[in-house]
Parts: C-alpha cells; structure tokens; sequence
C-alpha cells in the first residue's frame, strides 16, 4: 500500500488537491516503461508511442525487473511511478520467448491499478517506411479522430474492454467544441477477428466538394500494427463504482437560510441584528437641530434690544 501523505503547508494542499480523482477529468498522461527484457521492435514501438503522445507523456529509459502487471505484488511500482509522475495511463513493454514483443496498457485511479490489457505486436511498420507529402503530417498536440471498425467491438468483451482502453490512450484531452481545419488525422481501429485489431494512424486531407462540407481523404503516415489481446483485467466492483462516480451522483449542499417555494421559487431568510437605538451616539448635525438652535438665537437678541429700550425710557 502506498503511505497516504498529508499537507503541511497550502503549497503541498494545492498539489495533492491538483493530483486527486476529479468528477471532471483533465487530460491524462501516459507513463512509458520498459521491462528487463525489450526487442528491437518493442523500443520502435514505445518509441513511436512517445512521439504520439509528446507533450502528454512521461518515457522511462531504464530497464524495471520489479514490475508484473498480472501479479500480486508487482503493480506496487507501477503505483510509485503513477504517483511521482501523475500518469493515469501507463504502457509497458516487455519480451520473452513465451510472450514476444509484449504490451500491457492500463489505466490507473487514484493512483492505483484500475485495469489491463495485454497485447501482442505484430507486423509493425514505423513512421519512416511510409512514404507522403510532408505537408500532411499531423501537427503535434493537434486533437485526433478514431475510427472503429468491425462488429468485435461491440460484441466480444475482451475487445469491449481494449476499445475503451485504447480510446483513453489515443485520445487527448477532451473538449466541448473543435475547429474543423484542426482535424488533421484519424487512428483506425479494425477488429480482424475475435483477438486481433489493425491499428493505424492516417493523415487528413481536405478537399473541395462544392459544400459546405469538405470532402475528405485518408493518407497513411504510420504507425501500423497488428496488436493481439492475449490477457485482460476488468477492474473490480467497489474500485469501478468510485471511479464511475459523477457529479449527479454527488448530494447537493444545503444553503443556509435558502428555500424553495411552489408559487414564489427560491426565498431568501435575511437576519438582522437587535438594534439598540437608545444606546447609539445621535450627532446633533441635523438641519431640524440648526433651526431651533437659530430660533433661539433670535430670540434672546429680541429679548436683549427689548430690554436696552426699557433702559433708555426710564433714563
């Protein structure tokens, strides 16, 4: 198990906080290993995998002898690597003569092994032995299309599970609008049979059609590969209900003296403090105030020149 931290500062809050399950999810990052054993063909693979994803993923150089995906206690460095790195998507190579030129794609919440896939690749052509106008080349960190052909996807479980994993992997962040002119390639998935999906990436070339809508055609650029599904891992019950947790599901906070009213909607409770009127410094700057205080004046004057006149009469 990993050791839970807690905050000692705001600092270290806001990362955990930024590095935690969210019901709205930011863009995933992909974690690339190798393990103690690698062919030529599996580091062309990861390599162009990398390419794919730069910008959005993480390559390890060295080789890892401590991690078995498929067995207890080997997925506890995938975790270490998932936390220190905050990838929630990893893929792992590796080669044996049982398993040649083997991948596994997981996906990991909070940081723990959420699911498997394992795969085997073959026929793999790279980028390099295709041939195109280098003015169709995808730009990076342009937002793909993927394509899935084929009825294996929607009624084989273990190629169910490989198409919701590879849609993790492939396709970026998600957004709520997009520009046309930024579409500029598609991954096309196509399930051979009940284990085999051909995998390749193709550029977008827009054409003129006389509508609105351009006419579209597909250029290979590569990568291309077979990927067979050898093993897979469903993730299990408590763990796929907290990850599957959405913002409905969440109870709504009470607000404080607000409520809801058939007739007159929301209604709003104001609380005012006793006001100790008696107790409170009255300034005597009011116009009533001056009034008086100028009718008095005037009338100690008239009282002052009526007093004078009586002291002239009687003199």
């Amino acid at each position: 198990m990993l050791k839970v931290k807690t905050p000692r500062n705001h600092r270290v809050r806001r990362e955990l906080e930024k590095r935690a399950p969210k019901l709205v999810e930011n863009g995933k990052k992909t974690l690339i290993l190798h393990g103690t054993k690698t062919s030529g063909v599996l580091n062309e693979v990861l390599k162009e995998i990398y390419h794919l994803k730069k910008g959005k993923a993480v390559k390890f150089s060295r080789k890892n002898e401590n991690i078995k995906p498929f067995e207890n206690g080997g997925e506890t460095s995938l975790e270490f690597f998932s936390m220190k790195t905050d990838c929630s998507i990893f893929v792992y190579g590796s080669h044996s003569k049982k398993r040649p030129d083997n991948l596994v794609i997981g996906r990991t919440y909070d940081h723990h092994i959420y699911d498997l896939v394992e795969v085997g690749v073959e026929n793999f052509k790279p980028m390099e032995s295709f041939k195109y106008d280098k003015k169709l080349a995808p730009l990076i960190g342009s937002k793909p299309m993927i394509a899935f052909i084929g009825e294996g996807f929607e009624n084989v479980e273990e190629l169910k599970h490989f198409k919701e994993v590879l849609l993790d992997l492939l396709r970026g962040e998600v957004v709520e609008n997009l520009n046309l002119v930024g579409l500029d390639r598609v991954y096309v998935c196509t399930a051979i049979s009940s284990n085999r999906v051909f995998l390749s990436h193709c550029g977008l070339r827009l054409k003129k059609s006389g509508t609105k809508v351009p006419r579209m055609e597909l250029v290979e650029v590569g990568p291309s590969m077979d990927l067979v599904v050898r093993r897979h891992r469903l993730p299990n019950d408590s763990l796929k209900k907290a990850a599957m947790k959405t913002a409905r599901d969440q109870p709504k906070k009470k607000v404080k003296n607000v409520g809801d009213d058939a007739v007159e909607g929301k209604i709003g409770k104001i609380y005012i403090p006793d006001q100790k009127v008696g107790e409170m410094a009255v300034i005597n700057k009011s116009k009533g105030v001056k009034r008086e205080r100028r009718e008095a004046k005037l009338k100690k004057s008239d009282q002052g020149h009526a007093s004078k006149k009586q002291k002239e009469d009687s003199t």
